[in-house]
Order: C-alpha cells, then structure tokens, then sequence
C-alpha cells in the first residue's frame, strides 16, 4: 500500500481530540504524582506510559509474536527503570545495557516463534519499541537534575502544549499537507513549535534556565522533536487504519477496527519518548 493510496478510516476529530486529551492526562500524571509521592510518584507514571506504550505499539503496529513481544517490552520497559533508580549516581548510558540485552532477547523471540510472517517489519516494529521505553525511562533522570523538578515541569509543558496545539491546529486546518493521506500541516506544525518556545520562555525563572534565550532554545527544540515526531505517529495510526482501495488485495497486518483509544495512546506518549533524552541533553548545557 503506497501512501499516496491510503485513506485512513479514522474521523480527523478522533484523530486529534483523543490524543490531545490524553496528552494532558499524561502531562498530569507525570507532573502530578511526583508532587505527591517524590521519586516513587515518578517512577510510576513513567511505568504507566511505558506499559502504555508498549501495549498499545504492540496492537496498533501488528507486531508478530503478540504475547512474547508484550513481554519482551514490558520486560525492557522494568529493566530500563530499574537501571535508573537503583544505582545512587545513575547515567543514560546505563541504558545501553538494556538495549542490546533486549534488542537480543527480541531477535530470539522473533526467529523461535511459528510462523515467521513478517519477521522484518516486527523486528523493527520490536527494535523501535524498546528503543522509546528506554527513552522514556529518561524522565527519571530529568526530575533529579540539580534544578530538579521545576526544570523538568517547564519541559513537560513545553511539550505538552506542543502537542496540544498541532493537534487543534491540524483538526482546523491541516495545510499545506506535510505527508499525503496524513492530517497533519505546515501550520500547525509552525504553531506547535512556537507554542512550546513560549511555554519555556514563560517558565524560565520556574525552569531556573539562564536566560530568555537558553529558554527559547530549549522550548523550540523540544516542540520541534515534538511536532516531527507526532506527525510520526499519526502516519503510522492512518497506515494502521488506512481502508483498502478498491482493486488492492487487503493488508495481512493492518486493522481497521483498531480501537482509537490504543492509537490515540500512540500519538500521545511516543512524542514524549523521543522528548524525555533531548530534554535532558538540552538541560545539561543551557
């Protein structure tokens, strides 16, 4: 199926309201809990948006192999936690560990399971699924900076509100078209960018950074993975929805009775996966 072909059975209003919804809840939970339950309340928001992630990734991409992927993300996802938390000076790098181990542990449970059909495209859709549960267990570190949690609240709401805006934005008017077939725009990915600028710029005595600029810098990068990796997302939930056009034979691995609620996840939390490791690059040198 090209991309020109495809039509995505999902309403545009679904496609954004419901991303953008559970956008704030995740900006909540990651927020909120910390101010309730410190370090404890961090970790578990994080665990909720990596099982999150890794369940819905699972349904949505037509991963092969549907409960021993489940396991080997849900498994990745502890592993990357724990690396983070346990040790009293934890490094990202640390992650590099859990990513081979689980990048090994995938190939296997590929290759051992009956049939092999789509071996490739669920090795990758594995591959990348590790890959945003270890990124995503950077938010551990991002709360524990020296300017601590203060810091890490501006960058969830630079992102936050990135995606809030494309999202509303793109509902309204997607254009000019970034991806054919894909509801996503120019504007609303301008919109986004600018949006999270001014949420960092806004924050910047709360987030402790230097100055207006070091502020502008961090907001406009974070939106902009942001806004990149959203209109990732919603491509990936229109291939996955897509309606077979007449005279096409039908996709053995594309659903369109996808619940929207499990790709609406996908939209939500992958951006913030890319996010969480930029922001606290960015937060070490601003």
């Amino acid at each position: 199926m090209t991309s020109s072909a495809m039509r995505s059975a999902l309403p545009a209003r679904v496609h954004h309201l419901q991303p953008a919804l559970l956008t704030v809840l995740a900006v909540a939970l990651v927020a909120g809990l910390p101010e309730l339950w410190g370090d404890r309340g961090r970790l578990a928001a994080v665990l909720v948006l990596q099982l999150g992630l890794v369940l819905t990734w699972v349904v949505v991409t037509g991963i092969q192999g549907f409960a021993g992927s489940l396991a080997v993300g849900a498994a990745a996802a502890v592993a990357a936690d724990l690396v983070l938390v346990l040790p009293e000076n934890p490094e990202l790098g640390d992650l590099l560990v859990v990513l081979g181990v689980g990048f090994l542990v995938a190939v296997v449970q590929q290759m051992f399971r009956r049939p092999r059909e789509a071996l490739v495209a669920s090795l990758a859709g594995a591959v990348l699924l590790l890959t945003a549960v270890a990124a995503l267990a950077a938010l551990l570190l991002l709360g524990r900076t020296e300017e601590g949690h203060d810091r890490a609240l501006v960058a969830l709401l630079a992102v936050g509100v990135a995606l809030l805006v494309g999202h509303l934005v793109d509902l309204v008017l997607p254009r000019p078209y970034l991806a054919a077939g894909v509801p996503r725009g120019l504007l609303g990915l301008v919109l986004s960018v600018v949006a999270g600028a001014l949420v960092a710029y806004l924050g910047r005595n709360l987030g402790g950074t230097a100055g207006a600029v070091p502020a502008l810098v961090l907001g406009a990068a974070l939106a902009g993975v942001t806004a990149l990796v959203a209109l990732v997302a919603s491509y990936v939930v229109v291939e996955a929805t897509a309606d077979d056009e007449p005279g096409q034979q039908p996709s053995p691995r594309l659903d369109p009775s996808l619940s929207p609620w499990a790709v609406s996840v996908v939209q939500a939390v992958l951006p913030f996966a890319a996010c969480a490791p930029v922001a606290l690059a960015l937060q070490m040198v601003l």
